[in-house]
């Protein structure tokens, strides 16, 4: 990770703070006072400011916002723009229809190249790991590089779907299930190892979702850090190891809880005054289970 992803994760964590103590407007000033030198996420930042703004009660400014970086050549996937409630009084008005109109005829997806790691002796594995929303497969191998002192090898994988220029997540099995099917395809050095999905958010819900299904390729276990779980495809094979960690102050708590009957050998292991975050012992959370 660069030093300009490492502003922007930092700016966007302090937004988010102030966001839900509903600093509305010092959250927008901060973008503001904080975006010189993180041009490459004018589109990002934007929505987001728009959101400060919209959900302050400012629609002009939030569509004011919108407009500019949609004239300087930004986008964002109709749904980022008309399902989010803090952008509520902006949907009946033309022009910002016909900015979605705009952004979405821009909308593509970007297939990457994984970021492949060996260990320094002869892998006994691998482990398949995928980033969360908002994220790319440097912060993948950050969060689950500790895999490597275990003999693992370590295959991160970025996902094609944008949902705006910067902004790549996890919505579709199918596009999920090509993407770590080229990924592993690149990783011709893991062949034949076995395989282990992992996770995190948006990412952990994908690699649960691959484990029970079995696609692109059969795993011997799943490891999830806060997965963001919808509706779980059918999945009868055995799978080891096969954990989820989720902070007990993470709103998702519930649902990974409500699942557990779907999640038939799962170990489900709610880490207690964490939110929706890696914990500061994950390194050793992973030796206890590789």
């Amino acid at each position: 990770m660069d030093a300009s992803e490492l502003r922007y994760d930092d700016l966007v964590d302090r937004v988010e703070v102030l966001y839900y103590d509903r600093q509305y407007r010092a959250a927008a000033d901060l973008v503001d006072a904080e975006s010189d030198g993180l041009e490459a996420w004018a589109a990002e930042l934007a929505h987001v400011k728009a959101c400060l703004l919209g959900v302050s009660g400012d629609a002009d400014g939030a569509l004011q916002v919108l407009r500019e970086a949609s004239a300087a050549g930004g986008w964002w996937r109709s749904t980022i723009l008309t399902e989010d409630d803090d952008l509520a009084g902006l949907q009946d008005r033309p022009e910002f229809q016909e900015l979605v109109r705009v952004s979405e005829a821009r909308v593509t997806d970007d297939p990457a190249r994984p970021v492949i790691d060996l260990p320094d002796q002869a892998a006994v594995g691998v482990v398949v790991a995928l980033h969360g929303a908002g994220q790319t497969a440097s912060h993948a191998r950050r969060d689950w590089g500790g895999v490597l002192e275990h003999g693992y090898a370590l295959v991160c994988v970025q996902s094609s779907r944008r949902m705006s220029p910067m902004y790549r997540t996890w919505p579709d099995r199918d596009q999920a299930a090509a993407d770590i099917a080229a990924a592993l395809t690149e990783a011709q050095a893991t062949a034949g190892l076995p395989v282990v999905a992992a996770g995190f958010s948006a990412g952990g819900r994908a690699a649960v979702d691959w484990a029970l299904t079995g696609r692109p390729v059969p795993v011997a276990g799943v490891l999830a850090m806060a997965p963001a779980l919808r509706e779980l495809p059918a999945g009868g094979m055995p799978l080891s190891p096969a954990t989820i960690w989720i902070g007990a102050e993470d709103d998702l708590l519930a649902t990974v809880e409500g699942s557990a009957d779907q999640l038939k050998g799962f170990t489900i292991e709610p880490i207690p005054g964490l939110g929706h975050a890696f914990p500061a012992d994950f390194a050793d959370r992973l030796a206890a289970v590789l």
